[in-house]
């Protein structure tokens, strides 16, 4: 077992580093490096993959999308480069599961791009994909499902992440550290979705177009 404070210090850089991974910036890189366009002065003011792609289309959404799941799966793999913490397995989760997190916030609260960041949906995608990946694809089952019958993404991600600890339930072994992390993601989503759902029950909230096109509600 490792001693108590090389286990803090660790679990400190590590939780650093995985914020600052979920601080990295694409829809903002890609916006301003390609298309002139800082998606925060267009349509939801967020700057994740959902806005990119009403704002500017598939061809920079889909890049964004992409890489906004691969620095949440990145960031769970961020402890194995410390050999030492593989000999303690239910740590190494712990850890794993704060960097997460911690690439959630990054995403959200960037302080790469001022604070202004997106919802992390897709960060948190990536995020399940690298801690639990059956569990994760099923959660996108349930996201596709939705979207497909109704054309809201923030239905879909609202309802994938409701969904989230029973699929991890019956899907997994349900570690205590799991369960607690997908709860925080369940809770994460609904007080980022805030304004959707009241969006949702005025029935005001825009559909997402595949295509290229505007939406101020996103």
């Amino acid at each position: 077992m490792l001693p108590v404070q090389e286990v803090i210090i660790t679990g400190i850089l590590f939780t650093v580093a995985a914020y600052l991974l979920g601080s990295l910036p694409f829809s903002l890189w890609i916006g301003r490096g390609f298309f002139d366009t800082d998606v925060r002065e267009h349509g939801s003011g967020n700057a994740g993959a959902t806005n990119t792609w009403r704002v500017l289309g598939w061809k920079a959404g889909l890049p964004v999308l992409l890489l906004d799941i691969s620095k949440g799966f990145a960031a769970t793999f961020l402890p194995y480069i410390y050999s030492s913490l593989s000999s303690d397995p239910d740590l190494l989760l712990w850890i794993r599961v704060i960097c997460g997190i911690a690439a959630a916030v990054g995403h959200i609260y960037p302080v790469l791009a001022g604070f202004r960041g997106g919802k992390a949906v897709a960060t948190l995608f990536g995020v399940l994909l690298g801690l639990m990946p059956v569990p994760a694809l099923a959660c996108l089952g349930v996201f596709i499902l939705i979207f497909i019958s109704f054309r809201y993404v923030s239905l879909g991600s609202i309802l994938a992440g409701i969904s989230l600890p029973v699929l991890v339930y019956f899907l997994s072994d349900h570690p205590v550290q799991l369960m607690i992390f997908t709860g925080l993601i369940s809770l994460l989503i609904l007080l980022t979705h805030r304004k959707n759902i009241g969006r949702l029950a005025r029935r005001e909230e825009s559909k997402l177009q595949l295509g290229r096109g505007k939406d101020n509600q996103a």
